[in-house]
C-alpha cells in the first residue's frame, strides 16, 4: 500500500512543482519587463525632454550674451559721448568740438548706430550726428524716452522698438530703432545746465539675432519682451499687433529666470525665461508639449520589440532554471518520503551549496552579523565626524563682507593705520579659523581668535562697547573645538549691547573647574526673557535676525558631538541685567596625540 502511494505521489508532483516555478518565474519576468519597459520609456522621454530644455537654455544663454553685448555697446557709446565729448566742451564756444567728437563716435559705430542727439532741459536740440534737419517743432519733452530720462535722472533708459521720427531723412526711409536716453550735465558759457542725451541703435541687429534662433519647425520659438510684457520681438509680431494672434507675454514678464509650465490658448507648454541685464527685458523660450512627443513613436515600437524578444528569451531561461531548482528538491523529497514509507534509503544530499551546507551557512551568518556590527560602529564614528565637519562649515560670510567693507572705507578715508590694523587682525583671525583643516585647537588659539574678532568688531562699531578678557593662563594648553567663542561674542554684540544707549561691556572669562574647562561670555546688555532662554539651545528652526548663521544651537551641537551630551552651553540671563553664556568642555591637555584622537571623532574620556 505504501509503495503504491509513493508511486502515485511521484507521478504527479514533479510536473506540478516545475510548472508552478516556471509560471511564477514567467509572471515575475513579464511583470519586470513591462515595468522595465515603461520605466525605460519614461526615463528616455524625461531625458529627451530635459535634453531639449537644456539645449534651449544653452541657446538662450548665448543669445542673452549677444543681446547684452549689444546693450553694453550702447552704454559704452553713451558713456563716450557724455564723458569724452560733453564733459570736455562748452556749448557756447566749442560746438565744433562736440560735433567732431560725436561724428567720430558715429562713424566708428555706424553699422549699428542710427543717430546721436543732445537736447537741453527745454527739449531744444543742441547737437546731432549725423547732421540732419530736425522736423518742425517736434515736442520731444512729451516723448516717452525724454520723460523717462527726466523722471529718473540717475539711470539709463532703454525704449521698446519704435520708428525714429525726430529728423528728416532725404532718402524718405524710416528706421526702427531702440533708444537709450539719460540725463547729462551740459555746460553753456560756463554755467551747468541739465540736458538729455539720446542714442538711437538700429533695431535690425536685435531682429537678426532673434531670427537666427527662431529656425525650429517643431513648434518651438523664442520672443523678447520688456519688464511690463510689451513685445520687443516676436516671430508673429505683426499678427499680434493686429489682434490676429496673441501671446502670454505679460505673465511671462512677471516670472523670474527659470523653467515654468503653463497652459495658453488650450495648449500646454514649457516656458524658459532669461533676463537681459541693464534693461529688465525678458527672453522667453516657448516649447509646446507636442515638441517633446515628436519623434517618440519609433522609440515606443523599438521598446515593445525589445520587450517581446526578451520575454521569449526569459521563457526558455525560466524553463531551464525551474528544472535545475526543482530537481534537487524533488530528489530530497523522494528520499524523505521513501524513509517515511518505511524504507531506509540514504537521504539525498546534493544540489546547491545552500542545501548541502545549511548549517555552515548559519554559522557564516553569525560571523557576518559580527562583521556588520563592527562596520556599523565604524560608520557611526564616520557619521559623527561628518556631522561635526558639517556643523563647523556653517560659517556665515556676512562678517567677512562687513569687515572688507570697513577696510574699504578706511582706505578711502585715508585711515591707513586703522586699515593695516584691521587687515592684520583679519589675517590672524582667518589663520586660526583655517588651522590647516583641523577641528581641535588650543584654548590659547581660540582666545586669540576671539580677541582678533572683537578688535575688528570694535573698529566696525566705533568703540561703542568695551571688551575684557579675564583668563587663567593655565587653561591655555588645553583642547577646545575651534570657533566656539565667535558666535557667542557675535550674539553678545548684536543682541546684547547693540541697542544700548550707554557703553556696553563684554567680559570673556576662563578657568579650570575640577576636570572641566569653563569659558564664559558675559554682557551688561538688555538680557533675554526666560521663555526665550529655554528655546535658544533647543529650537534649531528659529530665524536669526542678524549675526552668525552658526548660532548657539550649532556651537552646542558641535561640542556635544565631540565630547558627549554632558558638555555644551548653559545660558543665564535676566532682562535689563545682561546675559552670560558658559561653555563647558573636558580638560584635555593639548598634545599631538590627543588632537589626533579627537580629530578622528572619538569621544575622549578622562581617566
Amino acid at each position: 500500500m505504501k509503495s503504491k502511494l509513493l508511486q502515485h505521489i511521484k507521478k504527479f508532483k514533479p510536473t506540478g512543482m516545475q510548472s508552478t516555478i516556471m509560471v511564477a518565474f514567467s509572471a515575475i519576468s513579464v511583470s519586470i519587463m513591462l515595468v522595465l519597459g515603461i520605466v525605460v520609456y519614461l526615463r528616455f522621454s524625461a531625458s529627451s525632454r530635459q535634453e531639449i530644455i537644456q539645449s534651449t537654455q544653452k541657446l538662450m544663454e548665448q543669445t542673452v550674451e549677444n543681446l547684452e553685448d549689444y546693450l553694453v555697446s550702447m552704454r559704452q557709446i553713451s558713456d563716450a559721448v557724455y564723458y569724452n565729448v560733453i564733459k570736455e566742451c562748452d556749448l557756447s564756444n566749442k560746438e565744433d568740438n562736440i560735433q567732431q567728437g560725436m561724428n567720430l563716435l558715429y562713424e566708428a559705430n555706424r553699422d549699428n548706430l542710427r543717430s546721436i542727439a543732445i537736447y537741453n532741459n527745454y527739449g531744444s536740440l543742441m547737437a546731432a550726428e549725423p547732421v540732419a534737419l530736425q522736423k518742425e517743432d517736434p515736442d520731444v519733452t512729451k516723448q516717452d524716452w525724454y520723460k523717462k530720462a527726466m523722471e529718473k535722472m540717475e539711470n539709463m533708459h532703454f525704449s521698446t522698438p519704435h520708428i525714429q521720427n525726430l529728423f528728416d531723412d532725404t532718402s524718405l526711409r524710416y528706421y526702427w530703432v531702440i533708444s537709450l536716453s539719460r540725463v547729462v550735465e551740459l555746460t553753456n558759457n560756463g554755467v551747468p545746465i541739465t540736458g538729455v542725451l539720446l542714442v538711437d541703435m538700429d533695431y535690425s541687429s536685435i531682429s537678426r539675432m532673434m531670427k537666427q534662433i527662431n529656425t525650429s519647425n517643431n513648434g518651438q520659438y523664442y520672443y523678447l519682451c520688456d519688464k511690463n510684457g510689451q513685445i520687443i520681438y516676436h516671430m508673429r509680431q505683426i499678427q499680434i499687433s493686429k489682434g490676429i494672434s496673441s501671446e502670454n507675454s505679460i505673465k511671462a514678464a512677471s516670472y523670474k529666470d527659470g523653467v515654468y509650465d503653463e497652459t495658453f490658448d488650450g495648449e500646454q507648454r514649457k516656458l524658459i525665461v532669461s533676463t537681459i541685464s541693464y534693461t529688465g527685458w525678458k527672453l522667453v523660450g516657448v516649447i509646446p508639449y507636442s515638441t517633446f512627443t515628436h519623434g517618440m513613436f519609433n522609440t515606443r515600437y523599438f521598446i515593445i520589440m525589445i520587450i517581446l524578444l526578451m520575454a521569449m528569451m526569459l521563457a526558455v531561461i525560466n524553463r531551464v532554471v525551474s528544472v535545475r531548482i526543482s530537481s534537487p528538491i524533488l530528489k530530497l523529497s523522494d528520499s524523505v518520503m521513501e524513509y517515511e514509507a518505511g524504507e531506509k534509503p540514504e537521504i539525498y544530499i546534493g544540489g546547491s551549496i545552500e542545501i548541502r551546507h545549511l548549517g555552515y551557512s548559519i554559522q557564516q551568518s553569525y560571523e557576518q552579523i559580527d562583521m556588520l556590527m563592527q562596520k556599523i560602529i565604524m560608520e557611526q564614528n564616520e557619521r559623527r565626524k561628518s556631522e561635526l565637519d558639517a556643523l563647523q562649515s556653517q560659517i556665515n560670510p556676512h562678517f567677512l563682507y562687513n569687515a572688507l567693507d570697513s577696510i574699504t572705507w578706511m582706505i578711502e578715508g585715508e585711515r591707513n593705520d586703522d586699515a593695516v590694523f584691521m587687515i592684520s587682525e583679519l589675517a590672524r583671525l582667518f589663520r586660526i579659523s583655517l588651522s590647516k583643516g583641523r577641528t581641535i585647537i588650543s584654548v590659547k588659539d581660540e582666545l586669540q581668535h576671539a580677541q582678533s574678532y572683537m578688535n575688528i568688531q570694535k573698529i566696525r562699531y566705533k568703540n561703542s562697547f568695551s571688551i575684557k578678557f579675564d583668563i587663567e593662563t593655565e587653561i591655555y594648553s588645553y583642547c577646545t573645538v575651534k570657533l566656539v567663542l565667535q558666535p557667542i561674542l557675535e550674539n553678545a554684540v548684536n543682541y546684547g549691547i547693540n541697542d544700548m544707549y550707554e557703553c556696553g561691556e563684554i567680559t570673556v572669562s576662563g578657568k579650570k573647574n575640577d576636570e572641566n574647562i569653563i569659558l564664559a561670555v558675559s554682557d551688561n546688555g538688555t538680557g533675554i526673557p526666560e521663555e526665550e532662554v529655554l528655546l535658544l539651545l533647543t529650537d534649531s528652526n528659529r530665524v536669526h535676525k542678524h549675526g552668525s548663521g552658526v548660532g548657539l544651537v550649532n556651537v552646542n551641537n558641535r561640542i556635544q558631538i565631540l565630547f558627549g551630551k554632558q558638555y555644551g552651553l548653559t545660558i543665564e540671563s535676566e532682562p535689563d541685567e545682561g546675559t552670560t553664556v558658559s561653555i563647558c568642555i573636558p580638560a584635555i591637555p593639548y598634545t599631538e596625540e590627543n588632537s589626533k584622537i579627537l580629530e578622528k571623532g572619538n569621544i575622549f574620556i578622562n581617566e
